[in-house]
């Protein structure tokens, strides 16, 4: 079974910027649906952005477009997300989420594999 581990949070001042990855254990990347979700604290998971399987669908949330970049890298089986001008009410833990599905959906319910988060605190 395919594992994902998150790296990259921290503590970060807003307007600043933060790479976060997601490392794939076996060769799967290209092929599974990926995606990144956030949970601020005392607040329910919710969809920051995804890829489909075949790299021809890209999903961003409106509260991110602008400011986050998804990407993957299949050689690397890696996908990141840049997040770039950040702001306090980025602060959460971060997850990679992964389905076997080509759609990218926004429920937290549609991932069957997830990481273990990695935290991302924005300092105003």
């Amino acid at each position: 079974q395919v594992h994902l581990v998150e790296s990259g949070g921290g503590l970060v001042q807003a307007g600043t910027s933060l790479s976060l990855s997601c490392a794939a254990s076996e060769n799967a990347v290209d092929s599974i649906t990926m995606a990144w979700f956030r949970q601020p604290p005392g607040k329910e998971r919710e969809f920051v952005a995804g890829l489909s399987s075949k790299g021809s669908a890209t999903s961003i949330s409106d509260s991110v477009k602008g400011r986050f970049t998804i990407s993957r890298d299949g050689a690397k089986n890696t996908m990141w997300l840049q997040m770039n001008s950040l702001k306090p009410e980025d602060t959460a833990v971060y997850y990679c989420a992964a389905r076997a599905g080509t759609l990218v959906l926004t429920s937290a319910s549609s991932y069957g594999l997830w990481g273990q988060g990695t935290q991302v605190t924005v300092s105003s």
